[in-house]
């Protein structure tokens, strides 16, 4: 997996600073392979670095956790270190001992913040900062403010509001996703990156965090979620199509999610709202990586129009995640749906405070578009803030004659 890779400036360098310079601990998650230790490595020089990926460190540190740390500089990176979860109660006793700000940065691939003793070990002495594959908002050198300007209501209606950039096209721009190296390939190239991605995460990641026996199942479960990207997750239906115990199912969900390879999106609600449908949506957190699983390519934008129109929307959903990363960390995030199947793809809320946003794959939009938008803004009263249709089209305009905007989604990059 070892290869040229492409780099980039991170938006999120400036939080992993701030989080250094006044916490003992701070945790750089993220999927394996989306930049993590490029980010921890390419601003402080006087750091030390040790990876566990390194067989060497890895058995020393599985050895005697509490001697190994103790041998450690007294400012150090720390890579990959949920290959060895015995480390954290060790680094505890560490910082107890000296809390200076900035002592451990640790980067991991999976979601260490699942393991019980790690949130009442670190609890108060660390900070968790999440790092997404690169963004479309990365790779063209923007700000990436687009949802801070949501959410403070300055979208405003503009006729060819900003083409964006259009040398990469909205299909080129799903299929490609955002891990750094399967970027520097050709799309034929870039496709075997992402299926030797797969293989290597079955084969060595998923071993270090669990006892799954057979990893093809896992491989083809994660295919059938490719699929269903952007749709609600339904067990049985996951269950009888592999021939899988519900409960083995719902196993290696949690595998996968801890990997950061998929994410659960839950059900928006409030407990005056009975109609509403509670299952949450899944989507691949890497566009890209659901393209290759799926075989879709940007030829099929027009004649597959469902599939991609499902993985536009994880697309979406992901833009938007890693952006919240560097905008707000109290913000959170849903899917609303009700029995009557109208639906919004994509709630955020701060507090009571309640914003909703629909994709679409069109480039021209109808009243009826805004209906999922209307029906949120009804259930949440004066707590909602606004909401926005984002679709293939080059103008900001109003949706008819709703409350709500008509949004291209090149401002998701180029704002």
């Amino acid at each position: 997996m070892k290869g040229k890779e492409l780099y980039l400036p991170r938006i999120l360098e400036s939080s992993l600073k701030e989080a250094l310079a006044d916490t003992p601990v701070v945790c750089l998650l993220g999927p394996r392979q989306c930049g993590k230790t490029t980010l921890a490595q390419s601003f402080d020089s006087e750091r030390a670095f040790v990876s566990l990926d390194e067989d060497n460190y890895y058995q020393v540190a599985s050895m005697d956790p509490a001697g190994f740390i103790a041998s450690l500089p007294d400012v150090v990176t720390l890579d990959e270190v949920q290959r060895v979860p015995e480390l954290l109660p060790a680094i505890k006793l560490s910082v107890d001992r000296d809390r200076r700000p900035g002592r451990f940065l640790l980067t991991g691939s999976a979601n260490i913040l699942l393991l019980p003793r790690v949130t009442e070990s670190l609890a108060g002495r660390m900070e968790v900062i999440q790092l997404q594959p690169l963004t479309e908002a990365e790779k063209e050198y923007s700000g990436g403010s687009f949802l801070r300007s949501f959410l403070e209501g300055r979208v405003r209606p503009g006729i060819h509001d900003g083409e964006g950039n259009t040398g990469t096209s909205l299909p080129n721009r799903l299929v490609s996703g955002g891990y750094p190296e399967a970027l520097t390939r050709l799309p034929t190239r870039s496709r075997q990156w992402h299926r030797q991605y797969m293989k290597s995460m079955i084969e060595r990641d998923v071993r270090d965090i669990s006892r799954v026996k057979d990893g093809d199942e896992l491989g083809r479960l994660i295919e059938l979620l490719a699929w269903r990207s952007g749709q609600l997750i339904n067990i049985s239906s996951l269950s009888k199509e592999l021939g899988l115990h519900r409960e083995t199912v719902e196993q290696y969900i949690s595998i996968l999610e801890r990997l950061f390879l998929i994410r659960r999106l839950p059900a928006w609600h409030r407990n005056s709202a009975k109609r509403l449908i509670k299952a949450p949506k899944i989507h691949l957190i890497d566009s890209g990586l659901a393209a290759t699983l799926t075989g879709l390519e940007s030829g099929d934008w027009n004649e597959k129009r469902d599939s991609m129109g499902h993985l536009l929307e994880s697309f979406v959903v992901q833009q938007l995640l890693a952006q919240a990363g560097w905008t707000d960390a109290d913000l959170r995030f849903w899917h609303y749906r009700d029995k009557d199947q109208v639906e919004v793809d994509l709630v955020i809320t701060r507090g009571a405070q309640t914003w909703g946003i629909e994709v679409k794959a069109a480039v021209s939009l109808s009243n009826r578009d805004g209906k999922g938008l209307a029906r949120l803004a009804e259930q949440c009263g004066k707590d909602f803030r606004g909401g926005i249709v984002l679709y293939a089209g080059q103008d900001t305009l109003p949706l008819g004659n709703t409350p709500f905007l008509a949004v291209p989604l090149h401002k998701l990059w180029s704002e």
